[in-house]
């Protein structure tokens, strides 16, 4: 099989579990410490998600989602020798959100807690939070992908090795009918 680099955003492992149950399609992104530029660009329409475990806190998640937080520790270990991709997520629409009234409106739908969202959206006051609107798929079987040191540290954005025909599979997570259903309750919200 051919091997392609695919982009894969890093989000944490609970957020990826709460994608994958259909109890958010709403990601919030202002950048990792680390990026070339310091600013969150959405590079790719397409990607994987790389989950990552070392900043997850559950108090940073309102409270039906933090069992994520203890669910993904557990079955996670640093040193194993893969990482399972077990997403990808097509960006619909990156809604630029650059005051506290428009993110309280989208508070219902996103997993953080409303200080959490707050703080994202005042770190680099000049820059706007990156609200995408994600359609979810999941794999039918995890892609393994290695568990490379590459890979970590705070950037957005990764390049991982999967196989052409894999990279593109999978099932959504909500029917076309929900997916379309929550998008536009998001947009309604934003108009209020």
């Amino acid at each position: 099989m051919s091997m392609i680099e695919t982009a894969a955003l890093k989000e944490w492992a609970s957020a990826v579990e709460a994608f994958l149950a259909g109890e958010t399609i709403l990601a919030l992104r202002k950048g990792g410490i680390r990026e070339e530029t310091r600013d969150f660009e959405l590079t790719s329409d397409a990607f994987c998600f790389f989950p990552t475990y070392e900043h997850q806190k559950e108090h940073l998640l309102k409270e039906p989602y933090r069992r994520y937080v203890a669910e993904t520790k557990a079955v996670w270990r640093p040193d194993a020798p893969v990482v399972p991709i077990k997403a990808w997520a097509e960006a619909v629409e990156d809604l630029l959100v650059e005051d506290e009234e428009r993110l309280k409106a989208l508070s219902p739908f996103h997993i953080w807690t409303d200080d959490y969202a707050s703080e994202r959206l005042h770190w680099k006051r000049t820059k706007p939070l990156h609200c995408l609107l994600l359609r979810v798929y999941r794999f039918e079987t995890a892609i393994d992908v290695p568990n490379d040191p590459a890979l970590t540290g705070c950037k957005s954005w990764v390049r991982l090795p999967i196989g052409e025909s894999r990279s593109a599979n999978g099932r959504p997570v909500l029917s076309d009918e929900a997916f379309a259903r929550k998008v536009r309750e998001i947009r309604e919200a934003l108009k209020r």
